[in-house]
């Protein structure tokens, strides 16, 4: 791809825009209030707000490799602490993918140089489910299962964090798992009951 068509693409973009509105960009940069926080992976085929179909200003996006939450990340902290108490976003979503090459590379033995303290985090959601996760047979099937429990993983993250825990109490901040099929375009909700699977440990994570 020639950069020079980047520019083009975006000249093209700020006059459909105006023909539709002519006062979008004046709206644009009267400021943002979004109602999600979409936290995904950095993969180049899902596009957060293309897929929901939203646009500018609809959704707050913070990426990584393989959509992780972690606690001493001072980068996914902060969108994190940004969107829910400066933002009063009312949805925090984290989606991970189907065909995610970070949570793969965690399944292969193999030295990655600096992603290994990166990648070791998905490892250890393989180790914490592996009684479910090593019956699976089918490498793919097994693959994808694991795509799904970090996604899972990556919410009780946040649900662990002070900021989530006063807003899902104080203003009924509601966390989501959800995957996205990069075959079929399909968003799946996990429909995770974050209180049946925390009902044993809620009390060791509880900061009131």
């Amino acid at each position: 791809m020639k950069l020079d068509q980047v520019f083009k693409n975006n000249d093209q973009w700020v006059k459909d825009k105006l023909a539709l509105n002519p006062n979008y960009f004046t709206e644009l940069g009267n400021g943002q209030n979004p109602e999600l926080l979409f936290i995904g992976c950095s993969d180049s085929r899902v596009t957060a707000e293309e897929l929901m179909g939203l646009g500018p200003g609809d959704v707050f996006v913070h990426r990584n490799i393989a959509n992780m939450v972690i606690s001493i990340d001072l980068n996914v902290m902060s969108v994190v602490n940004y969107a829910v108490n400066q933002l009063g976003v009312k949805h925090v979503i984290v989606c991970g993918h189907y065909g995610c090459g970070g949570v793969k590379a965690a399944m292969e033995a193999a030295d990655l140089g600096i992603l290994n303290p990166w990648l070791r985090n998905i490892r250890d959601v393989y180790r914490m489910h592996r009684d479910v996760l090593n019956k699976i047979a089918c490498e793919e099937a097994r693959y994808n299962k694991l795509i799904e429990l970090n996604v899972q993983e990556q919410c009780v993250n946040l649900i662990k964090t002070a900021a989530v825990q006063k807003a899902i109490k104080n203003e009924g901040l509601q966390v989501h798992g959800w995957v996205f099929d990069v075959h079929s375009g399909k968003l799946i909700d996990l429909e995770i009951d974050f209180d049946k699977y925390l009902e044993d440990i809620r009390e060791i994570y509880r900061l009131e």
